[in-house]
């Protein structure tokens, strides 16, 4: 039997130890929130029927940290090595600071909406600044490159998009961090395929920290130990996830070399979530009400209002995010056009929006 490469051993390095300490560090947090009254009060809109301690996402950058320098010890053999950490690095762990802290605020004292979306916008406007950006569509429509006046407030309305719908899709049990793991894993594979060890150590430790969440999140009712991620958590895990994304699609060749699926790889990663926010904020348009207002007409509140438990809606969306990317890929391989891949998915998506509210009106 042969023994596993560097590559291999570095990315179990990473995962085990954000693992561990999210899950040693959690038991800590619901403590903390029981004694200061941290709790997640259940409303007209939430599905949770009792008072949960909301911080558990406020582990997530700590321990995504301690699993990258975890497995940075293990791929240079300790800190002799010589680091060079570009100012647009910085600035883009600067940008994962202030929302993880913003995050922290809002789960603590609360934050207007149009405060935090403020902050997001600020933050969203330092990738285009430190030059990263889509800048490539990679042929939808039959467009390709494009200027930098289109790519930079495009590039800005992504990362906006993708973070609050990785905030308004936490409404059950396991479903952001679901959705998170499995999109962090394929970030994973995807840019260890690359060759690039730091981009692949990145998604593998975030990984690793929302799995020792979802253990409690998931499972905690049983033992009395259950937990949600509060903005911390959830603002958090769409900034990283809009940056591997991004990063991903942006055709550099002095980073990447040039991939004809990369755009599409990385829209089907963040779509379904996309579009529930997309439908949802439309939605609320139509009907005279505020884009933030919240409601129960998103994706996992239409599917349980056909009956199903929690849990059986976690299946049934985890289960449509994976059938989405396999016939993405699919269709892609069998020569199929972006712009009609994406029609696709649009209509397939709309079509599973009506016969879900269909079938709730039914019952």
């Amino acid at each position: 039997m042969s023994l596993p490469n560097q590559e291999t051993i570095y990315i179990i390095t990473a995962f085990c130890a954000s693992l561990i300490f999210s899950v040693i560090g959690t038991p800590f947090i619901i403590a903390m929130c029981k004694k200061k009254g941290l709790y997640d009060m259940p409303d007209a809109r939430k599905v949770h029927k009792f008072a949960i301690p909301r911080l558990g996402g406020t582990l997530f950058m700590p321990s995504m940290c301690i699993g990258m320098v975890a497995a940075l010890t293990v791929l240079h053999g300790g800190f002799s090595h010589e680091f060079t950490v570009a100012i647009s690095t910085t600035a883009m762990a600067a940008g994962g600071l202030t929302i993880y802290l913003i995050g922290i605020l809002d789960d603590l004292k609360g934050m207007k909406a149009t405060h935090k979306f403020v902050v997001q916008f600020i933050v969203a406007s330092l990738f285009p600044l430190c030059n990263l950006m889509i800048n490539d569509l990679h042929g939808i429509f039959g467009i390709h490159m494009i200027p930098c006046v289109v790519a930079y407030p495009l590039t800005v309305f992504v990362i906006l998009l993708i973070v609050n719908a990785m905030n308004l899709i936490d409404g059950i049990d396991g479903l952001a961090s679901g959705l998170s793991i499995l999109i962090l894993w394929a970030f994973t594979f995807l840019y260890s395929a690359l060759g690039s060890p730091i981009f692949t150590i990145l998604p593998v430790s975030l990984a690793g920290a929302v799995t020792g969440f979802f253990l409690f999140n998931y499972f905690g009712k049983i033992n009395g130990h259950k937990i949600f991620m509060g903005d911390s958590g959830s603002l958090f895990l769409g900034y990283i996830i809009s940056y591997l994304a991004i990063k991903y699609q942006m055709s550099n060749w002095d980073v990447f070399e040039y991939r004809e699926n990369s755009f599409l790889i990385s829209f089907s990663l963040v779509m379904l979530p996309c579009f529930d926010v997309i439908r949802v904020a439309i939605g609320r348009k139509l009907r005279g009400k505020q884009m933030f207002d919240p409601d129960k007409t998103h994706i996992h509140h239409l599917i349980m209002a056909t009956g199903l438990s929690m849990h059986q809606t976690l299946l049934v969306i985890i289960c449509t995010f994976i059938a989405f990317c396999i016939i993405n890929y699919g269709l892609f391989i069998f020569g199929v056009g972006i712009t009609y891949i994406i029609i696709i998915d649009i209509i397939s998506y709309l079509l599973l929006t009506y016969f879900t509210v269909t079938m709730k009106e039914q019952l």
